[in-house]
C-alpha cells in the first residue's frame, strides 16, 4: 500500500523549492475546461516572464491630461521589455500616449540615455476600452534584475473610474501635461504613493526562467513596511531566488491587496474573482503562493471553516487546471485585533488543519506571525517587547526563518552583573539602556541573504496523482 506523505511546514523559499527546484509545473494545461479569463487578460505570445506586477482595483476618478512616472522594482532581468496597462475597472475608454520606459537615477530623474519609447502595434498611442488591458510591443533592450524601472505615460483622455493599485509603498510622480520623454525631474514635482494604470511588466530572461505569484492581503501588499526600500516579504523572496543556484524560478509577482479576502469582494475583488487576471494571465508563472484568509474570518459576518475550505479547493483546482503548482501558508494568529473572538479563532485553527493535512496543496509553509499577535505569551517585565517587528526583522521572518535576538536577554545579563534581581529595577535599567531592536536606525543593514540550504534538493511535489502538471 503506498504511503501518503504529509506536507511539512517549511520556510518560504524551502516550500517553494519543493515545486520549483525540479521544475514542478511544466506549464502544460491538462485535460479539462479552464475558467474563462477576464476581458483582455490573455498573456502575450512568446516566452516572456513576469518580472513585476501589482493587483488592480478602483482607486478614484480618472483625470484628463495627466502624466504619470511610475517606479517599480524588477525581479528577473531580460530583454524584450513589455508593459501591461489596465483599464479593468474603468467604465469609459482610456487613451495612453507617448509611453516610455527607463531606469531610475534618483527620484523622478532617469539615467541619461535610458528612456525609450514604447509602442502598441507600432503606434505611439492606444485606446483601451472599459474593462480591457493592453500589452506594449517588445522593447529590444536588456533590463537588469533588481533594477528600478520607471514607466512614464501620458493620459490625454480619460474619464470615470481610475484603475490602479492604491498602496504601492513606493514613491512615484505625476504632472500636468506630457513630459514623458524628459529624463530630468524638472516637471515631475508632485509625489504619489500609488501605481496608476500600470499592472505588469514582462521580460524574456536568458537563460529561461519561470515566476511565482504571491497571492495575498495586506501582509503581502507590504502594509507597515518601509516606503521605497522594497522590504515586503515577496521582495525578500525575490532576493533569495536570485541568489539561489538551483532554482529555475527568478520572477516574483506581488498580487497582494490590503484588506483582500478569498471569498467575497471588499477592498479589491476577492481572490477567487481576480485569480484569472492577477495570476493565471501573467506569462511564465509556474507557482502560486497563497497566503490569505484572515480577512474572511475577521469580516462581519465572518466566513465559516466549511466556506473557506471550499474556496481554497476551488482556487487550487483552477490553478492546477492551468498547469500551476500551489504553495499555501497557514493563516497567522490575529489575537489582539478588535475583530478577534473565540469563534473566529476556532475557524482559523480548523482551516489551518485543513491546509496542513488535506493534501490539497502541493506544499505547505508557515510565515512566522508578528510578535504583536501571539496566541499566548508570558509577561515581559522589562517592557522592551515591541508591538511590531522592525523592517529588518520582517525580512528575516519572511526570508530565512531565523529569529533575530531581542534586547531583553542582554538587558538581563547586564542586570545580573549590576546585582539587580527585581522587575521594578529591571524596568528602570531598561529606560537607560539602548534597545537594539526598538527601531530601524539609519545605516543598519538587513540580514544577509541566505545562499541555499544544506538540506538535499527535494525531488518533486507532494502527492501529484491529482495534479499532472506538478509531476
Amino acid at each position: 500500500m503506498p504511503r501518503t506523505a504529509r506536507p511539512r511546514r517549511r520556510t518560504a523559499l524551502t516550500a517553494l523549492s519543493t515545486c520549483l527546484v525540479m521544475g514542478c509545473a511544466s506549464g502544460e494545461i491538462p485535460g479539462g475546461e479552464e475558467p474563462p479569463p477576464s476581458p483582455g487578460a490573455s498573456a502575450p505570445s512568446g516566452d516572456g516572464v513576469v518580472t513585476w506586477s501589482s493587483s488592480a482595483d478602483r482607486i478614484g476618478a480618472a483625470v484628463d491630461g495627466r502624466g504619470y512616472r511610475l517606479v517599480v522594482r524588477t525581479s528577473v532581468g531580460g530583454t524584450g521589455l513589455r508593459v501591461r496597462l489596465s483599464n479593468a475597472f474603468g467604465d469609459q475608454p482610456v487613451t495612453f500616449r507617448n509611453v516610455h520606459a527607463g531606469l531610475q537615477r534618483e527620484g523622478a530623474a532617469l539615467v541619461p540615455g535610458s528612456n525609450r519609447r514604447l509602442t502598441f502595434g507600432g503606434a505611439r498611442s492606444v485606446t483601451v476600452p472599459a474593462g480591457g488591458i493592453v500589452y506594449s510591443d517588445p522593447l529590444p533592450v536588456r533590463v537588469p534584475a533588481a533594477s528600478a524601472l520607471v514607466v512614464s505615460l501620458f493620459v490625454p483622455r480619460a474619464g470615470g473610474v481610475l484603475t490602479g493599485h492604491w498602496m504601492a509603498m513606493q514613491t512615484s510622480y505625476t504632472t500636468d501635461g506630457d513630459h514623458t520623454a524628459q529624463e530630468s525631474a524638472a516637471n515631475w514635482t508632485q509625489r504619489i504613493g500609488s501605481w496608476f494604470y500600470l499592472d505588469a511588466v514582462t521580460v524574456r530572461p536568458r537563460p529561461a526562467a519561470g515566476a511565482v505569484v504571491a497571492l495575498g492581503d495586506s501582509i503581502t501588499d507590504g502594509w507597515h513596511s518601509t516606503t521605497d526600500l522594497d522590504r515586503r516579504w515577496p521582495d525578500q523572496l525575490a532576493r533569495r531566488l536570485r541568489a539561489s543556484s538551483t532554482s529555475a524560478v527568478k520572477g516574483v509577482a506581488n498580487a497582494g491587496i490590503a484588506g483582500n479576502r478569498v471569498l467575497t469582494d471588499g477592498p479589491g475583488q476577492s481572490a477567487l474573482n481576480r485569480l484569472s487576471r492577477d495570476v493565471l494571465s501573467l506569462p511564465g508563472v509556474r507557482t502560486v503562493f497563497l497566503f490569505q484568509g484572515v480577512n474572511d474570518i475577521k469580516a462581519e459576518p465572518g466566513a465559516t471553516a466549511e466556506g473557506m475550505i471550499v474556496g481554497y479547493r476551488t482556487l487550487t483546482e483552477r490553478a492546477h487546471a492551468a498547469g500551476k503548482c500551489v504553495v499555501a501558508a497557514t493563516i497567522a494568529p490575529y489575537k489582539g485585533w478588535g475583530e478577534w473572538d473565540p469563534a473566529g479563532e476556532a475557524v482559523r485553527r480548523r482551516v489551518n488543519e485543513f491546509i496542513r493535512t488535506s493534501g490539497t496543496f502541493d506544499a505547505v509553509t508557515r510565515l512566522r506571525p508578528s510578535p504583536a499577535q501571539p496566541p499566548r505569551r508570558r509577561p515581559d517585565p522589562s517592557g522592551l517587547r515591541r508591538r511590531r517587528p522592525s523592517p529588518p526583522q520582517r525580512q528575516g521572518d519572511a526570508g530565512d526563518g531565523r529569529r533575530r535576538r531581542s534586547g531583553e536577554p542582554r538587558l538581563r545579563r547586564r542586570a545580573a552583573r549590576s546585582g539587580i534581581d527585581d522587575h521594578k529595577n529591571l524596568r528602570e535599567l531598561s529606560r537607560t539602556s539602548t534597545a537594539p531592536e526598538r527601531s530601524d536606525p539609519p545605516g543598519r543593514r538587513p540580514p544577509p541573504p541566505h545562499h541555499g540550504s544544506k538540506r538535499p534538493a527535494w525531488r518533486g511535489c507532494w502527492r501529484r496523482e491529482r495534479s499532472p502538471s506538478c509531476r
